[in-house]
């Protein structure tokens, strides 16, 4: 794998930021106290992380798409069909109770990465996306468990 580029690795891990403060406010609950009288309760707990959750697997829907235009024939009709599996997740598997979104929410993350993987196999994604997606994906599957399990 080949070095992440500065703005993707920085734009990456702004895009973790409301997992990381969800996280924290389940950690804290003095944080998650403020956070809901200073800014509302869609901002505090489970609850963040859980709706962009939902949001970023539909992006990712949208990059994917993007990597299937740089396929062809076969390919590129498989990369299509696969690209919106993670907003159509999204969409099925969240709206159940906290505990089963963030659950759903987690396999999705986990299985987006298994997509990322064959769309960089293919040399659709740039050579460092690998080393991207794992990163942040360890991130985002930390904070959603302890929303999870905390």
């Amino acid at each position: 794998m080949t070095p992440i580029p500065r703005a993707p690795l920085i734009l990456g891990l702004a895009g973790v930021i409301p997992f990381v403060w969800g996280a924290l406010t389940v950690l804290f609950p003095d944080l998650a106290v403020w956070t809901v009288q200073a800014i509302g309760p869609r901002f505090a707990g489970p609850y963040v992380m859980l709706f962009y959750g939902a949001v970023i697997l539909s992006f990712m829907s949208g990059v994917l798409w993007g990597f299937a235009t740089r396929l062809d024939g076969a390919q590129a009709a498989t990369g299509y069909a696969l690209s919106v599996i993670p907003a159509l997740w999204a969409f099925f598997m969240t709206g159940g109770g906290p505990t089963g979104s963030g659950i759903s929410l987690m396999a999705g993350f986990v299985g987006i990465l298994g997509l990322d993987w064959l769309f960089w196999r293919h040399g659709a994604a740039p050579p460092w996306w690998m080393a991207l997606r794992v990163l942040l994906t360890a991130v985002v599957v930390t904070c959603l468990a302890i929303g999870v399990f905390l």
